[in-house]
Parts: C-alpha cells; sequence; structure tokens
C-alpha cells in the first residue's frame, strides 16, 4: 500500500473511532446510540470498501501497463534476433 493509502485508511479509522466514542458517551437511550453506532459503521464500511476497489482500480492499471511494457520490449528483443538471423544466414 502506498503513503497516501496509509494516511487515508489511518484518517478513517480515527474518524470511525471518534465517532464511536462520541456516541457512546452522549446522553441518549441506548437504542439510539446502537442505531448511530449501526449507521456509521456501515458508513465506514461503504469507505472501506470504496478505497479497496480504488486501490485494486490502480493495480489493474499498473499491471496493464507492465504487460505493455513487456510485450513490447519483447517484440523489440524479437526484431532484433530476426535481424541478426537474417544478417547471419
Amino acid at each position: 500500500m502506498n503513503e497516501n493509502g496509509k494516511v487515508v485508511t489511518a484518517l478513517l479509522a480515527g474518524v470511525a473511532v471518534g465517532a464511536l466514542l462520541g456516541m457512546l458517551f452522549a446522553p441518549e437511550k441506548g437504542s439510539e446510540t446502537r442505531d448511530k453506532i449501526n449507521d456509521s459503521l456501515a458508513d465506514l464500511g461503504d469507505a472501506i470498501k470504496e478505497r479497496a476497489e480504488e486501490q485494486f482500480d490502480q493495480i489493474n492499471e499498473l499491471k496493464e501497463k507492465l504487460v505493455a511494457t513487456l510485450k513490447s520490449k519483447v517484440s523489440k528483443i524479437e526484431a532484433a534476433i530476426d535481424d541478426e538471423i537474417e544478417e547471419h544466414a
């Protein structure tokens, strides 16, 4: 995970913990507090899922670039080998 990913993950975790503590110490009925905690956890889950999808997309883009670069280099090497074979034939 790159540095930005670590920062975002830490930020999301901090926000979740802060929201959870704030709700736990708020003077409300237990059922209301549980509902808020459930909503917050659902939001956190959505944020984590979105971030994971972004990271997955970045990994796929990197993979595609690497494959394209390797194919290009292999083609150049094959062409160079073919040229050498023709030269010595």
